[in-house]
């Protein structure tokens, strides 16, 4: 198992600058009275293709060789790596394969097809993602890029970190949601090397909560087909990713889907933007774990802005 550097995460950044937006970090004092912290929101949510995933799929799709390029790439992905993929699969002129479970968000399948992507759909569960994806690969011979558990997609996420030390000095900890893991795998490859005192939390559903209880127990815990309206967080950790998670990570934080609802209806409120429910996530855990955060200047990323705008959460819990 290779495990990624610092020197991946630097040479990631200049390979994918390119093909990426350096995103915003905005604040609301609204929330910072709400939550008695100071946060800075690292806005994914405006990063090409609506999510942070851009930056692993650019960074594994850019770094093939030439002679691996005429099979393309393959994935699973239950939406942003999907679309993130085929985006980058598109701007180096190679075909990008992704299976998707059918209960995929329309608006992330639309992406990826848009992006010029091919979708293969399973059912929603991490077996049946896993069998229908090994067909692909054989039938296709395609270099598969895994969404989260690859040293080239952990090295593009890690890139994101890097952005958000640069634009605010002085933060106490980040926190970001955690599914299989690679966005808080590279923000602990990059604050471990580059800012070693800032503390890493991640944020969970309390419904998909399968690697606060790894964290607890202390080996990867995996369930196949949690239900969670955060429907980015649904895939358990893996080998690459709880190194890192096991290693470096303070805390895993869960919160309801209700306490998720409220939080991304408060972003979309008060600070005016759109973001899906897996990046309301920390919100929810900082609201709920106030006396961990008082006093703190805390980094939180917003992983994507991805959402369905005709199934929006609240929109069921208000008929």
């Amino acid at each position: 198992m290779y495990i990624p550097t610092l020197d991946d995460m630097l040479a990631a950044h200049v390979r994918i600058k390119p093909y990426i937006h350096r995103t915003p970090v905005l604040t609301s004092s609204f929330l910072n009275e709400l939550t008695g912290a100071e946060l800075f929101f690292k806005c994914e949510n405006f990063q090409k293709a609506g999510a942070f995933k851009v930056r692993g799929a650019s960074n594994a799709v850019f770094g093939l060789p030439d002679g691996m390029l005429e099979k393309g790439v393959a994935t699973h992905s239950s939406g942003n790596h999907a679309l993130s993929l085929s985006y980058a699969a598109g701007r180096r002129g190679i075909p990008c394969t992704v299976v998707m479970p059918r209960t995929a968000p329309q608006a992330k399948k639309d992406a990826v097809i848009g992006y010029g992507g091919k979708i293969v759909e399973c059912e929603p569960s991490t077996s049946s993602r896993e069998e229908v994806f090994a067909q692909v690969v054989t039938e296709t011979g395609a270099e598969f890029v895994h969404p989260y558990n690859d040293p080239r997609v952990i090295a593009g996420q890690g890139t994101c970190a890097r952005e958000l030390i640069e634009q605010v000095e002085n933060l106490d900890a980040v926190m970001a949601p955690i599914g299989g893991g690679g966005m808080i795998s590279g923000t602990c490859l990059t604050l471990s090397n580059l800012a070693p005192n800032v503390k890493i939390y991640a944020a969970e559903p309390e419904q998909a909560d399968d690697a606060a209880r790894s964290f607890k127990a202390g080996h990867i815990i995996a369930d196949d087909a949690p239900v969670t309206v955060a429907d980015g967080l649904k895939v358990p950790l893996k080998e690459l990713t709880w190194h890192f998670v096991s290693n470096y990570v303070s805390d895993i934080l869960t919160t309801s889907e209700q306490e998720i609802i409220d939080a991304m209806k408060l972003i979309w409120k008060r600070m005016k933007i759109v973001v899906e429910p897996s990046s309301a996530v920390p919100l929810a855990a900082i609201l709920k774990n106030k006396e961990t955060f008082a006093g703190k200047r805390i980094g939180v990323i917003i992983t994507g802005g991805n959402v369905d705008l005709d199934l929006l959460p609240w929109l069921k819990t208000e008929k």
